[in-house]
């Protein structure tokens, strides 16, 4: 129950914040396009609720998710009926096939937990990507980016449902603890609310390029990316 009800409210949170899986989307394509012009197929890991997988069904000729949370792939399968979509661990997983592409997005890979758990979630990424094939990830923050204490407050709506999202974010050794709220006001269902609070790896530029490496791909930091964060982009060489 817990995880429907933050599914339920995700996307009208994060679209309705103005974030724009279509535009993520096509600065992905151009990205895998300058590296691997006849790509596509992709499959993007960690996929939530599907709303850039939507996005790259329209830019790619297959495509397909995995994602951890039972909750989300709910969302995404009522999203994208028609569509593969797999329950699986970005750390290891084994889908029994390979891909042009392998997209990481929305900062997910923090979830990898600890250096180790990036580096396996690398060996995964490579392990379904063809050689020549392209690894795209959106990072969370660099442990000397991150802001400690940071808050942030979003109130969006529409058909007369309101949501409210609060959030603080706090630095806790190597990791960045977010705790966020969530008030709806809906006019058939009354008032709820919901907590969430997760941990996500603080990962800093060396050892992203480090686990790409030791993961046989090539890798290149492209600065910009939603929110400044940037994307990872890599080939696999062997």
């Amino acid at each position: 129950m817990y995880e429907q009800k933050v599914a339920a409210v995700y996307d009208e949170v994060y679209l309705g914040r103005g974030r724009d899986c279509a535009g993520d989307a096509k600065e992905v394509r151009e990205l895998v396009v300058d590296r691997f012009p006849e790509a596509v197929s992709l499959l993007d890991v960690a996929c939530g609720t599907g709303a850039h997988l939507e996005a790259f069904r329209v830019l790619f000729g297959e495509v397909q998710g995995l994602e951890l949370s039972a909750g989300m792939l709910d969302v995404a399968r009522g999203r994208l009926p028609g569509v593969p979509l797999h329950q699986g661990d970005m750390r290891e997983f084994a889908l029994g096939r390979t891909f042009d592409v392998v997209t990481c997005m929305f900062s997910s890979i923090g979830h990898a937990g600890s250096v180790g758990g990036l580096e396996a979630a690398l060996r995964s990424f490579a392990a379904h990507v063809e050689v020549g094939g392209v690894i795209v990830i959106e990072p969370w923050w660099f442990p000397e980016t991150f802001i400690d204490g940071y808050v942030k407050a979003d109130v969006v709506g529409g058909a007369g449902r309101t949501v409210a999202r609060l959030s603080h974010s706090a630095r806790v050794g190597d990791r960045s603890r977010v705790t966020v709220h969530y008030a709806v006001s809906d006019p058939g269902a009354g008032l709820s609310h919901a907590t969430d609070e997760y941990m996500v790896s603080l990962f800093g530029q060396d050892q992203y390029e480090a686990a790409f490496c030791r993961a046989g791909c090539s890798v290149e930091y492209v600065a910009g990316g939603p929110n400044g964060r940037g994307w990872f982009v890599g080939m696999r060489e062997f």
